[in-house]
């Protein structure tokens, strides 16, 4: 079956879709009639009011659910994301209006700019499309940061491209008709009582023979889209974009867990405008290759069964196989943020659209100093565990002791907590042979490994232990001035400890941690420390 049938088919579907509510609300106000005009009976008047109650209510629900239906494509508030009008980045919008002619299409009335790496146009039209209304385009700011001007012009073209009417309005149609039906179906799904999951099981049913016979046309509405993006920003620029966005965005949500989200336990915040402008740090140092590391050895998220995209894989091998057209893969081109004017004041507006109220309001911090008191406080919550099993083996092991070596406390204020044993005295308690098994056991551990005995167990706590033991290195370090914060865009923020710290503390570490504990080597990088420090 060709293209223009099998879009046909889908939208006589998508019609009945709507009929099913007709035909119910029909059938219903019948049997209302014939309750009132020829089945009342004084006997069957106790019913008669119940039941039209009952209907009366179901026909509410499937009012809602065909207003629903036909107002899927409202265009609701933009709470998220920056408006930029064409007197404000005259040059994105140019990129924008090309990429809408190439594909047939008029350009968006509305354009805004968000923070997630993706794009999209929506349009307030009525009757799926038929109608043709209002459109709004959303651009991602981390696709402006990481992509070219050409693999941006693929992006966009592809966007425009889902509109297209070159296999006429019914490809189109199909694809708002599948984002209708399943908006109805949400709306469904949302209701709690059993009327909504009645009625919600009617639309469910017949929403899968619609999706299931309208999926070849979403699909090849979808390789429409890729082929205009690769007649107006070349077939290699699209066929690199797509291999592109995937990396894209694994590094972007590593950043924003790693960067942006590196202040949340401290209530902190990176500098102003850098909460999404940061982003651009990471990608300058990560060139090329590096950025590949975020997605490498990831799966791709499973599909949805009615994903109307094809496996990115299909879709780049059907890319290359069209003719060669002479254009670069744009991996050379300009930046595509430098099409934006002021690129700094639009990160700065997005944060102030994107972050909550709440959030927005806590202190900033330069990027050196939110790493360095991350890192204190990670360093902190690793040692903690450690120090307290320490101090009760020690409480246990020499009760005599407690006060020189536990609760050591100021002497103008005997109430105040005890200090916490320090890397020296944790050292110490190694050396005296604490550590296994009176500190271990200790140490917290989940339900199921509480059973846990002899090397087992050992094997189970020795990285808490190695943990906590590098959690007190790394503080001793920030505390005498060895180790600086060093941001990593190139890798992971942290710590940068001096080069015989870096070379020898993991195996120091290891050492002291072992069966036979042996803190010799750790104590010698704290003597060369100190000696460094004289």
């Amino acid at each position: 079956m060709t293209f223009r049938p099998r879009a046909l088919r889908a939208v006589l579907l998508l019609a009945g879709f709507f009929q099913i509510g007709i035909a119910l609300l029909a059938a219903m106000a019948v049997l209302d009639w014939l309750l009132v005009t020829r089945l009342f009976t004084a006997r069957a008047a106790r019913f008669e009011g119940m039941i039209i109650a009952v209907t009366v209510l179901l026909a509410v629900i499937i009012l809602r659910g065909m207003f629903t239906f036909l107002r899927a494509g409202c265009l609701g508030r933009m709470d998220h994301g920056v408006a930029v009008g064409p007197d404000d980045q005259p040059e994105l919008w140019a990129e924008v209006r090309a990429a809408a002619e190439v594909a047939g299409e008029r350009p968006p009335d509305e354009l805004y700019l968000v923070a997630e790496v993706n794009a999209g146009v929506a349009e307030q039209s009525r009757l799926l499309g038929l109608l043709p209304g209002r459109r709004r385009m959303l651009l991602g700011l981390p696709l402006l940061a990481g992509l070219t001007v050409p693999r941006l012009r693929a992006v966009l073209a592809h966007e425009f491209g889902h509109y297209s009417d070159r296999d006429g309005r019914l490809g189109a149609l199909t694809m708002r008709g599948r984002k209708a039906v399943l908006h109805t179906v949400e709306m469904f799904h949302e209701g709690s009582t059993a009327l909504h999951e009645a009625i919600g099981g009617l639309y469910v049913g017949y929403a899968h023979v619609f999706l299931r016979a309208s999926q070849s046309v979403a699909r090849d509405q979808e390789l429409t889209a890729d082929r205009m993006a690769a007649e107006h920003a070349g077939r290699d620029a699209t066929a690199a974009t797509l291999r592109a966005l995937p990396v894209l965005a694994a590094a972007h949500t590593h950043y924003m867990k790693t960067y942006a989200g590196m202040g949340e336990p401290l209530g902190a915040l990176p500098p102003v405008g850098e909460v999404y402008g940061g982003f651009r740090r990471l990608l300058a140092a990560r060139p090329g290759e590096l950025l590949t590391t975020f997605s490498a050895g990831t799966r791709p998220p499973r599909p949805h069964r009615y994903d109307s995209h094809p496996p990115d894989a299909e879709r780049i091998a059907l890319i290359e196989r069209l003719s060669a057209d002479g254009r670069a893969d744009g991996g050379d081109g300009p930046p595509a943020l430098g099409l934006l004017h002021d690129a700094d004041g639009v990160f700065v507006a997005m944060e102030a659209r994107g972050l909550p109220d709440g959030v927005a309001r806590l202190p900033r911090m330069r990027w050196e100093d939110l790493v360095l008191a991350r890192a204190v406080a990670d360093a902190e919550d690793w040692s903690r565990p450690l120090q307290v099993a320490v101090a009760r083996a020690l409480r246990s092991a020499a009760p005599a002791l407690d006060a020189t070596l536990v609760h050591r406390t100021d002497v103008t204020a005997p109430q105040e907590e005890p200090v916490p044993p320090g890397l020296d005295e944790v050292l110490d308690a190694i050396d005296r042979g604490l550590l296994w098994p009176e500190v271990a056991d200790r140490l917290p551990k989940p339900p199921q490994a509480a059973r846990l005995t002899g090397p087992s167990a050992r094997n189970f706590i020795r990285p808490k232990v190695f943990d906590g033991l590098a959690g007190l290195v790394h503080l001793h370090l920030v505390r005498s001035g060895h180790a600086v914060p060093d941001t990593g865009w190139s890798g992971r923020p942290g710590l940068a400890l001096p080069q015989e710290w870096e070379e020898g503390l993991d195996d120091a570490l290891d050492a002291a941690v072992a069966d036979t504990p042996d803190t010799t080597p750790l104590r010698a990088l704290l003597v060369s420390s100190a000696t460094v420090s004289a």
